[in-house]
């Protein structure tokens, strides 16, 4: 193969355009190996996000510009990933096992933000990812239903926990280690004590991402959140309606003002679709979510349908992710956990791990 094809090959790789990054191969540094075979080429790529389920089409859209761009009618595309710690605030220790931390807030209640974080972390660890949740909402514990567990969880050492499992999830809730109708009649800080707890006391097992399913509001959870977690980014949920979107939009300048990355909006509830006659009605307003992410000039990372399916699977313990994994909303669960963590590998590497511990002793 000529040097000149080699250019050409190289050069139609880096001007790929994946969606999920938002950029082109070469922007994102996307590691990217060429080897040559007479007229085959294999190219490996390890891309900086899971993405298990949209690498088959991946491959086929790069085939097909190698094709257009370099003139190459037989190359064997392999995909495989790469999930990196970044960066987070300074001065907050990085958790053990656990590479990047994300936060998943609301500014009120009843948006689906909990029924959006099981399924997050359920659409990353099928894409490929070891995943964690930690159900953070103390007042009202959601996550053992909703992920289908139930029971205590075992403590090796009678100081820590081992996470609850399920579907591939590492999970860990203030609900496995109370009655489910006992109510938590705690004060603010008992609250972030039981937070801190739960997070640090959590035996987690070689995590890429740890789901945080925040309480709604701005109160003492976030605040801790904030100046004690090590939180690599956040997610927005809201719906459509003006009053949520009102409320988002305090979570938005919360998280800009205690120096977290905002990784996107997730609408919920965009849009209902009625059983019976297929009549689509926007209930709770329209372009809520788009006008705000345009308005704070972030990412919308997708937006989710009203479907009463949606709420039953996570009331059996069986959420969409994995009870219908090839119906639509799943399929967008999955396009928002892509986006989510690509725009996560877009943001400043963490390199605390590279400098040495220097200790400084008296001969």
């Amino acid at each position: 193969m000529s040097d000149l094809s080699r250019e050409k090959i190289e050069q139609a790789l880096g001007e790929f355009y994946d969606p999920n990054l938002g950029s082109s191969l070469s922007a994102s540094k996307v590691d990217c190996e060429v080897e040559e075979n007479g007229n085959a080429i294999t190219v490996s790529l390890t891309m900086p996000y899971p993405c298990a389920s949209h690498s088959a089409t991946l491959a086929e859209n790069i085939k097909a510009e190698l094709a257009e761009k370099a003139g190459v009618t037989d190359a064997t595309i392999k995909i495989d990933h790469k999930v990196i710690a970044h960066s987070v605030q300074h001065g907050v220790k990085r958790l053990d096992n656990v590479k990047n931390i994300i936060a998943v807030a609301s500014g009120k209640g009843g948006v689906g933000k909990s029924t959006t974080s099981v399924n997050l972390a359920l659409a990353l660890a099928a894409e490929g990812a070891k995943v964690g949740l930690l159900d953070a909402d103390i007042y009202g514990p959601s996550q053992p239903r909703m992920m289908g567990l139930s029971g205590q969880p075992e403590s090796v050492d009678g100081k820590t926990l081992q996470p609850m499992e399920n579907y591939g999830v590492q999970c860990m809730s203030i609900g496995f280690l109370i009655d489910e109708e006992t109510p938590m009649i705690w004060r603010g800080p008992m609250v972030t004590q039981a937070l801190e707890q739960l997070l640090n006391d959590t035996q987690w097992t070689d995590l890429d991402y740890l789901i945080i399913d925040l309480p709604p509001g701005t109160g003492d959870t976030q605040l801790t959140l904030a100046q004690k977690v090590p939180v690599s980014g956040a997610i927005v949920v809201t719906t459509p309606q003006d009053i949520a979107l009102l409320d988002a939009r305090k979570g938005l300048k919360m998280f800009e003002k205690v120096d977290i990355p905002i990784l996107g909006i997730i609408e919920n509830m965009s849009t209902h679709i009625c059983s019976n006659c297929s009549h689509e009605e926007h209930i709770f307003g329209e372009g809520g979510g788009v006008a705000m992410a345009e308005e704070a000039g972030v990412t919308l990372l997708g937006a989710l349908p009203l479907e009463m399916r949606i709420r039953q699977q996570a009331d059996s313990g069986k959420p969409t992710v994995v009870a219908e994994p090839d119906c639509r909303a799943a399929e967008i669960y999955r396009e928002i956990a892509r986006k989510t963590a690509a725009r996560l590998a877009k943001q400043a590497k963490d390199y605390s791990a590279s400098f040495p511990n220097i200790v400084i002793q008296s001969t």
